[in-house]
């Protein structure tokens, strides 16, 4: 799939996506646009045990096809560097020559849960974790290693163990965005805000960030098997002459350090500035933004790390399944074709959905209840449920949960949030934009061409680094397509669903557990 945006261009660079459900490249002109692009789809390996891969030669073949396609698409360009963003907390296994040692063990991945819940606990346990090392985790990173065993800490002892052969084959491990970018440049690193996730760094000083002694002691994580650290915004290396072969591009070029999709979804909404905050749904969801601070509320697994941008701090949390339910939906149960006829089934049923509510964790949960055993479902069907019903269900489900991460996001920001760029694909639904304002009891704003927000933001920081911008233009770059106010008719509805959705977990959440023990 490929598209173009002409008009007067100047400089332009080339950016990288790397969704999980595959890559978009885009060449990004320094007027913010994007002149064209190209997306491709990837396979997913879902495992027994919770195990979710993918294969880095399938990210790495189909992004140069679709920098191929941008780039005939765009014509003659003024090309100046080239900058990536991808699914964060990820883990390759690369050998000292830089080639991948297996499938790409993705952020969906917790096989490695009972490895971190051993590194993390001791004697005595609060929320799982000894007390000694949850004080030093807050103090250093600003968070601590989830208990679901889906971050980079948690794959690479799971590797250890599982994989006792590839692990010491490895000689660096390394977040997707850094993977992309070795293919790149041939240079391993990675950036203060793409090795957050680890949870092994010392973030006090963001401006120097670097490996904290004691944590990597406590994890068990070798330092020479984690790539040296830069600076965000700093340039890794220059295109090499294969990749550039591979990509249809020029040798030479700069490439800007990476970030994780959290960090250039801050920019593709346009929210820049500190408690700016943008709501993104693709495959997963997230409440994020930039902040003054760094901070943990362990209780609701949020936290503040560092951002994609020198100096600041980025608000980290994750629903594990938003878009995925409506991929669910259509792919298994036949209810509806495509995305499309379910946004038509939406407008056909009032706000509620005849009380049916749908819990979306079909992958467990990350934020504000840190659970990878919890599962999602339909509750409170009766034969006279329809198809309508159930599929706005799903819309609404997704909503209230973003209405739960967004009362934990409040609190960490010290702040009521009263408007929010949205994002992702799920911001392609009118409808879907509507429910989130009317659940959630903020303005939306729909940012156009939402589905581009990561490459976009990709591009953006690209000529923020090589200094073809400034902060200051970012906003101005980012179009809102529609604001989407509540509608106060709805409120007492959407009150009710969301007070028995938050009280379904609490119920339940002890049989999940008791069935989905790995």
């Amino acid at each position: 799939m490929t598209g173009t945006d002409r008009g007067p261009d100047g400089a332009c660079v080339l950016a990288v996506d790397l969704g999980t459900g595959g890559p978009k490249v885009a060449i990004v002109s320094e007027s913010g646009r994007i002149v064209a692009h190209a997306t491709a789809t990837v396979p997913l390996h879902l495992l027994d045990g919770g195990g979710a891969e993918q294969d880095t030669d399938d990210w790495w073949s189909a992004i140069c096809a679709c920098s191929h396609q941008a780039m005939a698409e765009a014509g003659p360009v003024d090309l100046i560097g080239v900058g990536c963003t991808a699914q964060w907390s990820g883990t390759v296994a690369v050998d000292a020559a830089g080639d991948a040692l297996m499938r790409a063990v993705i952020w969906m991945d917790s096989r490695g849960n009972a490895a971190i819940r051993q590194a993390a606990g001791g004697s005595l346990n609060v929320l799982g974790y000894d007390p000694r090392k949850l004080l030093r985790w807050v103090q250093v990173t600003g968070g601590a290693p989830g208990l679901s065993g889906k971050d980079p800490v948690s794959h690479i002892l799971f590797m250890r163990q599982a994989f006792p052969d590839i692990y010491a084959r490895t000689a660096t491990f390394l977040e997707p965005v850094d993977y992309l970018n070795l293919r790149l440049t041939g240079i391993a690193s990675a950036s203060y805000d793409s090795i957050a996730a680890h949870w092994v760094t010392d973030n006090r000083n963001v401006d120097a960030v670097d490996y904290d002694d004691k944590l990597l002691e406590w994890t068990g994580l070798d330092r020479g098997r984690l790539p040296d650290l830069v600076a965000p915004g700093s340039l890794v290396g220059e295109v090499t002459a294969r990749a550039a072969t591979e990509l249809g591009i020029p040798a030479g070029l700069p490439v800007v350090t990476g970030s994780g999709d959290v960090h250039s979804a801050v920019f593709g909404s346009g929210a820049v500035a500190d408690f700016e905050t943008h709501l993104y749904i693709g495959t997963s969801s997230w409440i994020s933004g930039h902040v003054p601070f760094k901070k943990t509320a362990p209780t609701s697994n949020v936290a503040s790390i560092p951002a994609a941008l020198a100096g600041r701090y980025l608000i980290a949390d994750e629903h594990e399944t938003a878009g995925a339910c409506l991929t669910f939906l259509r792919d298994n149960l036949a209810i509806a074709p495509d995305f499309e006829t379910m946004n038509a089934m939406v407008e056909q049923v009032p706000a509620g959905s005849g009380r049916v509510l749908f819990t979306p964790w079909l992958n467990g949960e990350r934020s504000p209840v840190d659970d990878h055993t919890v599962r999602g479902g339909f509750h409170n069907l009766s034969l006279s449920t329809t198809r309508q019903q159930m599929v706005r269900a799903v819309f609404e489900g997704v909503a209230l949960n973003s209405r739960w991460l967004l009362e934990a996001v409040e609190k960490f920001a010290g702040r009521r949030l009263d408007s929010l760029a949205f994002v992702g694909g799920g911001a392609n639904s009118d409808p879907w934009s509507q429910i989130h304002a009317d659940v959630l009891g903020r303005d939306i704003r729909q940012v156009a061409q939402p589905v581009l927000a990561n490459v976009r933001g990709a591009g953006l920081l690209t000529l923020l680094a090589l200094g073809r911008i400034t902060l200051a233009d970012v906003p101005g770059m980012v179009e809102i397509k529609r604001t989407y106010a509540p509608d106060p008719a709805n409120t007492a509805e959407y009150d009710l669903l969301f007070d028995e959705f938050v009280t379904l977990y609490k119920q339940t959440k002890g049989i999940f557990k008791r069935l989905n023990r790995f």
